[in-house]
């Protein structure tokens, strides 16, 4: 089952039919399929040969004194399959994805070997409450709120999308689009607060409010998706794009920044607020965005869209909600 799949003919194909578009300015989104899927061309094998970096010494020196004796970088990640972001690989035992490639050139970056342990979601916050985790990099938003307690240096763009049914015919651009439908979407995360502001602005507007649905897993709004018990779901641009080039039986209807409509969202290297490594972590991704190394990873996952000119810690992010 575990089969090295080097980039193809396929790629291209896809990309020339214009299967394959990402968020942001529409890149190419050349992806792998898993079982059941169609192949993009892309290596979803155990042996990834990940692109690697090399210690910088003025990014390490960052580094708080007490972790640098220990050697490891310790990084929580999703345990979800959410390709291309992370995701497992043939064997259905090795981690891959977008983000294990870029925390691993951080890692790298800061002289550390990386120590990765995939848990769900909500836990990736409990992790690094409890000082378990060094680093979150999985996807996660900026948000006022969670700049309450974390720090963050940003590493990619936000956005997220409306996945329907094919030929649904069907377009969203602002919240009168959704009145009355029924959405999914994923609990505790940056989608689920915007669409829960997209209904209560429906029901203030006088129109049908959003009758939302839960599902942590892909294959479960997948299922629901195609049997016509939800319109549409709500979830990161990069996932839904994914799912739309391999499995052909969806598509994208709409498009917006994960924080919202005023503000463009950014995804960011996470950790305990004041425990000193925001800025190794900004600095560590500004070298790799110099080197060249990051756009290989992003171009390689088709997230070429998504790129940063640079990191910042702690920008403005997703509003609170308004009381």
């Amino acid at each position: 089952m575990s089969v090295r799949r080097g980039i193809t003919l396929a790629l291209a194909t896809l990309t020339a039919t214009g299967l394959l578009t990402a968020c942001g300015s529409d890149p190419s989104s050349d992806l792998a399929a898993p079982k059941g899927h169609k192949d993009t061309g892309v290596d979803i094998g155990p042996d990834q040969d990940r692109i690697r970096g090399k210690k910088v010494a003025a990014a390490a020196d960052l580094v708080p004194e007490a972790i640098r004796k220990r050697g490891t970088l310790k990084i929580g990640a999703s345990a979800d399959a959410s390709p291309p972001l992370g995701f497992y690989a043939t064997d259905d035992r090795t981690r891959i994805g977008s983000e294990i490639d870029i925390a691993t050139l951080v890692a790298d970056t800061l002289g550390f070997k990386p120590q990765f342990e995939e848990v769900s979601w909500e836990n990736l916050f409990v992790g690094l409450d409890s000082a378990k985790f060094d680093a979150v990099l999985s996807n996660v938003t900026v948000t006022e709120e969670r700049k309450e307690k974390y720090d963050f240096a940003t590493y990619r763009l936000d956005n997220i999308a409306f996945e329907a049914k094919k030929g649904s015919g069907w377009k969203v651009k602002e919240p009168a689009d959704v009145a009355g439908r029924t959405i999914s979407v994923s609990s505790g995360t940056n989608q689920e607060k915007i669409l829960v502001e997209w209904s209560e602005e429906n029901v203030k507007a006088g129109r049908k409010p959003v009758e939302i649905k839960y599902f942590q897993k892909d294959t479960d709004y997948y299922l629901a998706l195609q049997s016509g018990r939800i319109d549409a779901h709500l979830g990161p641009s990069p996932t839904a794009a994914y799912h739309v080039a391999t499995a052909g039986q969806s598509e994208i209807v709409g498009r917006l920044s994960g924080a919202g409509g005023d503000l463009q969202g950014k995804i960011a290297a996470t950790t305990k607020k004041d425990s000193g490594l925001v800025e190794a972590y900004a600095a560590a991704i500004n070298h790799i965005v110099r080197d060249g190394s990051y756009g290989k990873v992003l171009e390689r996952w088709g997230l070429s869209g998504e790129a940063v000119e640079k990191s910042e810690i702690n920008p403005p992010g997703l509003p609170r909600t308004k009381s």
